[in-house]
Protein backbone atom coordinates (compact mmCIF):
# COMPACT_ATOMS: atom_id res chain seq x y z
CA UNK A 1 0.00 0.00 0.00
CA UNK A 2 1.08 3.68 -0.87
CA UNK A 3 2.03 6.07 1.90
CA UNK A 4 -0.62 9.23 1.50
CA UNK A 5 1.45 12.24 1.75
CA UNK A 6 0.83 16.09 1.81
CA UNK A 7 3.55 18.16 0.27
CA UNK A 8 4.88 20.96 1.57
CA UNK A 9 4.70 23.50 -1.70
CA UNK A 10 6.51 26.83 -1.36
CA UNK A 11 6.91 27.34 -5.69
CA UNK A 12 10.10 27.08 -5.13
CA UNK A 13 13.38 25.42 -6.72
CA UNK A 14 13.77 23.21 -3.85
CA UNK A 15 10.23 22.29 -3.35
CA UNK A 16 10.11 21.69 -7.38
CA UNK A 17 13.06 19.58 -7.02
CA UNK A 18 11.80 17.24 -4.45
CA UNK A 19 8.27 16.51 -6.01
CA UNK A 20 10.61 15.58 -9.19
CA UNK A 21 11.96 13.24 -6.71
CA UNK A 22 8.71 11.87 -4.58
CA UNK A 23 6.85 11.92 -7.69
CA UNK A 24 9.49 9.13 -8.73
CA UNK A 25 8.62 7.09 -5.90
CA UNK A 26 6.04 4.21 -6.36
CA UNK A 27 5.60 4.14 -2.50
CA UNK A 28 4.31 7.14 -2.18
CA UNK A 29 1.01 8.85 -3.14
CA UNK A 30 0.84 12.54 -2.80
CA UNK A 31 -2.52 14.01 -2.30
CA UNK A 32 -2.49 17.42 -2.64
CA UNK A 33 0.39 20.32 -2.29
CA UNK A 34 0.26 22.58 0.60
CA UNK A 35 1.30 26.43 0.63
CA UNK A 36 0.49 29.08 3.36
CA UNK A 37 -0.72 31.72 1.74
CA UNK A 38 -0.72 35.41 3.34
CA UNK A 39 -4.45 36.62 4.06
CA UNK A 40 -3.75 40.32 4.03
CA UNK A 41 -1.62 40.10 0.64
CA UNK A 42 -3.01 36.82 -0.83
CA UNK A 43 1.01 35.88 -1.47
CA UNK A 44 2.97 32.84 -0.64
CA UNK A 45 4.37 33.29 2.65
CA UNK A 46 7.88 34.83 2.53
CA UNK A 47 7.82 34.43 -1.57
CA UNK A 48 5.85 37.14 -2.03
CA UNK A 49 4.20 35.60 -5.27
CA UNK A 50 0.82 36.08 -6.40
CA UNK A 51 -1.83 33.32 -5.22
CA UNK A 52 -2.94 33.35 -8.91
CA UNK A 53 0.58 32.50 -10.37
CA UNK A 54 0.70 29.58 -7.58
CA UNK A 55 -2.55 28.73 -8.87
CA UNK A 56 -1.40 28.40 -12.23
CA UNK A 57 1.81 26.66 -11.39
CA UNK A 58 0.11 23.99 -9.77
CA UNK A 59 -2.37 23.52 -12.88
CA UNK A 60 0.48 22.94 -14.79
CA UNK A 61 1.66 19.54 -12.30
CA UNK A 62 -1.07 18.54 -12.72
CA UNK A 63 -1.79 18.27 -8.64
CA UNK A 64 -4.34 19.45 -6.27
CA UNK A 65 -3.41 22.17 -4.05
CA UNK A 66 -4.48 23.31 -0.63
CA UNK A 67 -3.98 27.12 0.57
CA UNK A 68 -3.79 27.68 3.87
CA UNK A 69 -4.54 31.38 4.60
CA UNK A 70 -2.41 32.51 7.64
CA UNK A 71 -2.29 35.94 8.55
CA UNK A 72 0.11 38.55 7.72
CA UNK A 73 2.54 38.40 10.70
CA UNK A 74 1.24 35.17 12.79
CA UNK A 75 2.88 34.28 16.39
CA UNK A 76 3.99 30.84 15.93
CA UNK A 77 1.02 29.30 18.55
CA UNK A 78 -1.21 31.06 15.61
CA UNK A 79 0.31 29.35 12.62
CA UNK A 80 0.74 25.65 14.58
CA UNK A 81 -2.62 25.76 15.15
CA UNK A 82 -3.52 26.37 11.63
CA UNK A 83 -1.30 23.67 10.90
CA UNK A 84 -2.57 21.38 13.51
CA UNK A 85 -6.07 21.74 11.97
CA UNK A 86 -5.49 21.14 8.34
CA UNK A 87 -3.30 18.14 8.92
CA UNK A 88 -5.95 16.66 10.80
CA UNK A 89 -8.21 17.04 7.87
CA UNK A 90 -5.81 15.45 5.92
CA UNK A 91 -4.76 12.62 8.77
CA UNK A 92 -8.97 11.65 8.27
CA UNK A 93 -8.79 11.24 4.81
CA UNK A 94 -5.68 8.25 5.43
CA UNK A 95 -2.38 11.09 4.47
CA UNK A 96 0.66 9.36 7.43
CA UNK A 97 3.23 11.62 5.80
CA UNK A 98 4.18 14.90 5.24
CA UNK A 99 7.20 16.10 2.46
CA UNK A 100 9.32 18.79 3.45
CA UNK A 101 12.05 20.71 1.00
CA UNK A 102 14.69 20.94 3.55
CA UNK A 103 17.91 20.09 2.77
CA UNK A 104 20.38 20.33 5.88
CA UNK A 105 19.03 22.25 8.68
CA UNK A 106 18.79 19.81 11.07
CA UNK A 107 17.05 21.78 14.11
CA UNK A 108 14.15 22.60 11.36
CA UNK A 109 14.19 19.16 10.54
CA UNK A 110 13.89 18.18 14.54
CA UNK A 111 11.23 21.15 14.70
CA UNK A 112 8.71 19.84 11.77
CA UNK A 113 9.81 15.48 12.94
CA UNK A 114 8.72 16.43 16.83
CA UNK A 115 5.19 18.40 15.41
CA UNK A 116 4.23 15.96 13.04
CA UNK A 117 4.89 12.95 16.28
CA UNK A 118 2.21 14.77 18.30
CA UNK A 119 0.06 13.74 15.29
CA UNK A 120 0.74 10.26 14.69
CA UNK A 121 2.61 11.60 11.10
CA UNK A 122 6.10 11.26 9.70
CA UNK A 123 8.01 13.25 7.83
CA UNK A 124 9.86 12.43 4.68
CA UNK A 125 13.07 14.75 3.27
CA UNK A 126 13.83 13.77 -0.30
CA UNK A 127 16.46 16.41 -0.29
CA UNK A 128 18.12 16.13 2.74
CA UNK A 129 21.73 15.69 2.81
CA UNK A 130 22.12 16.04 -0.68
CA UNK A 131 25.27 18.77 -1.44
CA UNK A 132 23.91 21.91 -2.40
CA UNK A 133 26.00 22.69 -5.32
CA UNK A 134 24.99 18.96 -6.18
CA UNK A 135 21.19 20.27 -6.23
CA UNK A 136 21.46 23.37 -7.96
CA UNK A 137 23.39 21.53 -10.62
CA UNK A 138 21.00 18.73 -11.05
CA UNK A 139 18.07 21.57 -10.54
CA UNK A 140 19.44 23.18 -13.76
CA UNK A 141 20.30 20.21 -15.75
CA UNK A 142 16.59 18.55 -15.58
CA UNK A 143 15.79 22.05 -17.51
CA UNK A 144 13.95 23.71 -14.44
CA UNK A 145 13.84 27.33 -14.66
CA UNK A 146 13.37 29.67 -11.55
CA UNK A 147 13.38 33.25 -10.88
CA UNK A 148 14.76 34.91 -7.73
CA UNK A 149 11.66 36.19 -5.86
CA UNK A 150 13.00 37.67 -2.96
CA UNK A 151 16.17 38.11 -0.93
CA UNK A 152 17.23 38.95 2.42
CA UNK A 153 19.49 42.13 2.34
CA UNK A 154 21.41 40.01 5.28
CA UNK A 155 22.95 38.32 2.97
CA UNK A 156 22.53 40.00 -0.71
CA UNK A 157 21.55 43.20 -2.36
CA UNK A 158 18.45 44.38 -4.14
CA UNK A 159 20.73 43.12 -7.92
CA UNK A 160 19.94 39.55 -6.91
CA UNK A 161 16.34 40.34 -7.01
CA UNK A 162 14.48 38.88 -10.25
CA UNK A 163 17.04 36.92 -12.03
CA UNK A 164 16.96 33.65 -13.49
CA UNK A 165 18.90 31.35 -11.47
CA UNK A 166 21.56 30.16 -14.03
CA UNK A 167 25.63 29.86 -13.97
CA UNK A 168 26.46 32.97 -13.78
CA UNK A 169 23.87 33.69 -10.92
CA UNK A 170 25.79 30.81 -9.52
CA UNK A 171 29.01 32.32 -10.15
CA UNK A 172 27.84 36.05 -8.81
CA UNK A 173 26.56 34.70 -5.20
CA UNK A 174 29.11 35.79 -2.27
CA UNK A 175 30.67 32.88 -0.94
CA UNK A 176 28.86 32.50 2.55
CA UNK A 177 25.33 32.60 0.27
CA UNK A 178 23.86 29.08 0.15
CA UNK A 179 23.39 28.38 -3.52
CA UNK A 180 20.64 26.84 -2.36
CA UNK A 181 19.45 29.77 -0.12
CA UNK A 182 18.88 27.25 2.39
CA UNK A 183 19.79 29.39 5.41
CA UNK A 184 16.77 31.77 4.08
CA UNK A 185 19.21 34.21 1.77
CA UNK A 186 16.73 33.98 -1.27
CA UNK A 187 13.40 32.75 -2.68
CA UNK A 188 12.13 31.24 -5.72
CA UNK A 189 9.14 30.92 -8.13
CA UNK A 190 9.66 28.14 -10.53
CA UNK A 191 7.79 28.45 -13.70
CA UNK A 192 8.70 25.64 -16.03
CA UNK A 193 10.72 22.52 -15.88
CA UNK A 194 10.06 18.89 -16.52
CA UNK A 195 6.74 18.93 -13.41
CA UNK A 196 5.06 21.07 -15.99
CA UNK A 197 2.71 20.28 -18.86
CA UNK A 198 3.12 24.36 -19.93
CA UNK A 199 5.16 27.47 -18.66
CA UNK A 200 3.72 29.24 -16.06
CA UNK A 201 3.57 32.72 -18.00
CA UNK A 202 4.33 36.46 -16.05
CA UNK A 203 6.05 39.62 -16.65
CA UNK A 204 8.40 41.39 -13.89
CA UNK A 205 6.91 44.25 -12.10
CA UNK A 206 8.42 46.58 -9.31
CA UNK A 207 10.94 45.72 -6.93
CA UNK A 208 9.86 46.87 -4.01
CA UNK A 209 11.28 46.70 -0.25
CA UNK A 210 9.93 45.30 3.13
CA UNK A 211 10.97 45.52 6.51
CA UNK A 212 9.82 43.18 9.35
CA UNK A 213 9.99 43.79 13.03
CA UNK A 214 10.69 40.66 14.90
CA UNK A 215 7.53 39.97 16.87
CA UNK A 216 7.70 39.26 20.95
CA UNK A 217 7.85 35.64 20.81
CA UNK A 218 9.84 32.49 20.79
CA UNK A 219 12.73 32.57 18.39
CA UNK A 220 12.49 30.40 15.63
CA UNK A 221 15.00 28.08 14.41
CA UNK A 222 15.03 29.31 10.83
CA UNK A 223 14.77 32.78 9.95
CA UNK A 224 13.43 32.66 6.51
CA UNK A 225 11.39 29.81 6.85
CA UNK A 226 7.63 30.22 6.63
CA UNK A 227 6.60 27.63 8.97
CA UNK A 228 8.57 29.73 11.34
CA UNK A 229 7.44 33.58 10.92
CA UNK A 230 8.37 35.64 13.75
CA UNK A 231 11.81 34.76 13.45
CA UNK A 232 12.97 37.92 11.35
CA UNK A 233 13.97 41.87 11.93
CA UNK A 234 15.83 42.53 8.92
CA UNK A 235 14.27 43.87 5.38
CA UNK A 236 13.54 42.50 2.11
CA UNK A 237 13.54 42.88 -1.26
CA UNK A 238 10.93 41.35 -3.96
CA UNK A 239 10.34 41.54 -7.16
CA UNK A 240 6.40 41.87 -8.06
CA UNK A 241 6.15 38.68 -10.99
CA UNK A 242 2.48 39.80 -12.98
CA UNK A 243 0.54 37.04 -14.62
CA UNK A 244 0.12 37.28 -18.22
Amino acid sequence: MKKKAIFNWSSGKDSALALYKTLQDNEIEVVTLLTSVNQKFNRISMHGVRAELLEQQVESIGLPLHKMEIPEMPTMEVYENVMTETLNKYKDKGVTHSIFGDIFLEDLRKYREDKLAEMQLEGLFPLWKIPTKDLIHEFLDLGFKTIVTCVNEKNLDKSFVGRIIDEQFIADLPDDVDVCGENGEFHTFTFDGPLFSKPVEFEIGEIVYRKYEKPKTESSNDACDTSKPDAFDYGFWYCDLIPK
